[in-house]
């Protein structure tokens, strides 16, 4: 495509060079720059893609789009704009031929509870005949294809090129995970959704976000847009958990089309008679569609909210419910979501990923209500995140578990003992009959909760689920809680 072509639809205020250069690609990474590449210099945390331009020329960059002028190569034409992470995403939405207008586009936002619930929407999607794609935290799909995740959301640019792979696939239905970074880093601009679910709204990215009321105008976004005109037919609408504090600012701005599912208050899909056990999750589905009986391979509470909203998200789309209900309860659960980890022990292991003040407290609750013996919890926080929730978790910690090894998450660029010194002002209060005790090393944390655990008990290894990392300063080191779990009770059995 050509520079001028590619520049149509993107507020630039002053443009030069020659608009016939032919581009090749779109890169805002000057390492990974191609021969013939556009080069969008985008400023990141840590870095500014102005400083790499150079680097970006020498790779082969045939044009720049900048947000401040410099001096470049008189051959090198380039655009100016306000905002690069903005442009960047019209150019890789018009590059790639704007694939989001060519199939449905389900997103799925939420502090907890997306991966899970783009799952269950993915596979009653699957269940109903339609070629599915998915985007979210654990993996990326294209039908039977697995492709790796480095974000949650990907970049504008690596979105597109994945949501054109998908069409080039034949895709009927993408269901993607919206996080908060993606909404206000603008890498979602150039996606028309046709549906947008809301699994809840707590305390997390205050690191990234001013306070909650910034969070909370950030997720609304996704909302707004199904307000607003599109290229597709169709009508756009909302699924919304009602039981949620916030459920009217997001029905508010979402347009006339609003489903809701929940469990306390009157929902379009209401769960009633509810029963949660060791080995799932039953109960019954009322409302706007019947009556529907669901029996779940996977448990907690909270997966009743994930069931839910997938329930109602399929339903609101005409598939028939006897479809839904197969489709959900043949689903076994999502890697790192509430896993269990079984060597023949005799006592549970659960993985989780749960890393917010909401999720822990979700997954402690459900431990408990399946837990005879005694409750056993290796937990940490992440390090250069929101340092706020660190009390506040450690007061869930000590509420729900009977005996606690505070340890290292992900710490990244911070000193592990000062994060565990912060968790442990919220824990000391709040468990004053509970035994904890400190282990750093997360390796040696999780081998401790294995040997205190007794015929019975739980242990529920908690932060990061699914990852196989953990990140200590700038590096990632391999590391699965699920192998060291296994490993650990190896050792005593």
């Amino acid at each position: 495509m050509l520079f001028g072509e590619l520049l149509q639809g993107v507020a630039y205020r002053a443009a030069g060079g020659d608009p016939e250069v032919l581009i090749g690609g779109i890169a805002y990474d000057s390492r990974r720059v191609k021969p013939g590449d556009l080069f969008v210099a985008v400023r990141g945390f840590k870095a500014d893609g102005h400083e790499y331009i150079c680097q970006a020329l020498e790779m082969g960059a045939a044009a720049v789009v900048l947000e401040r002028k410099l001096n470049l190569p008189a051959r090198i034409p380039w655009a100016l704009v306000d905002d690069a992470r903005k442009a960047l995403a019209v150019l890789s939405a018009r590059f790639f031929a704007d694939p989001a207008a060519q199939m449905r586009i389900i997103g799925v936002t939420g502090t907890n509870g997306k991966t899970t619930t783009t799952n269950l929407i993915a596979a009653v999607l699957e269940a109903a005949g339609q070629k599915t794609g998915l985007i979210g935290t654990v993996h990326n799909r294209i039908g039977d294809q697995i492709l790796p995740v480095k974000h949650t959301t990907p970049e504008s640019t690596d979105l597109q090129k994945l949501l054109s792979g998908m069409v080039a696939g034949g895709t009927d239905t993408c269901v993607m995970e919206v996080s908060s970074h993606a909404l206000a880093l603008h890498r979602v601009d150039g996606c028309e959704f046709d549906a947008a679910v809301l699994t809840n709204f707590t305390q997390d990215h205050l690191d990234f976000h001013r306070d909650m009321e910034e969070y909370l105008a950030t997720k609304l976004k996704l909302f707004t847009g199904l307000a607003e005109p599109g290229k597709k037919p169709g009508e756009k609408f909302a699924v919304i958990n009602a039981d949620d504090a916030c459920a009217a600012r997001f029905a508010k701005v979402a347009g006339n089309k609003v489903y809701t599912y929940g469990i306390k208050v009157p929902a379009d899909a209401r769960a009633v008679d509810i029963t949660v056990d060791a080995r799932g999750t039953g109960f019954a589905v009322e409302g706007k569609w019947g009556r529907c009986r669901l029996e779940l391979k996977i448990t907690g509470l909270f997966n009743v909210y994930n069931a839910l909203a997938a329930f109602t998200t399929a339903a609101a789309l005409g598939i028939a419910p006897d479809i839904i209900k197969r489709a959900l309860e043949n689903t076994r659960g999502v890697p790192g979501r509430f896993e269990t980890v079984d060597e023949g022990q005799d006592f549970a292991v659960i993985v989780d990923y749960a890393h917010t003040p909401d999720g822990l407290r979700n997954v402690l609750k459900t431990a408990r209500r399946i837990t005879k013996g005694k409750l056993i919890t290796v937990f940490g926080c992440g390090g250069d995140r929101d340092a706020s929730k660190r009390p506040r978790m450690g007061g869930i910690a000590g509420g729900y578990s009977d005996f606690i090894v505070v340890t290292s998450d992900n710490p990244r660029t911070e000193d592990p003992l000062k994060i565990i010194a912060q968790i442990k002002t919220g824990l000391e209060p709040a468990a004053p009959e509970a035994g904890w005790v400190i282990e750093p090393d997360r390796r040696e944390a999780i081998r401790l909760a294995v040997k205190t655990a007794r015929a019975g008990d739980t242990v529920v290894i908690a932060g990061k689920g699914h990852e196989d990392y953990q990140e200590i300063g700038n590096q990632r080191i391999p590391f699965d809680d699920r192998l060291e779990a296994a490993a650990a009770i190896k050792e005593i059995t």
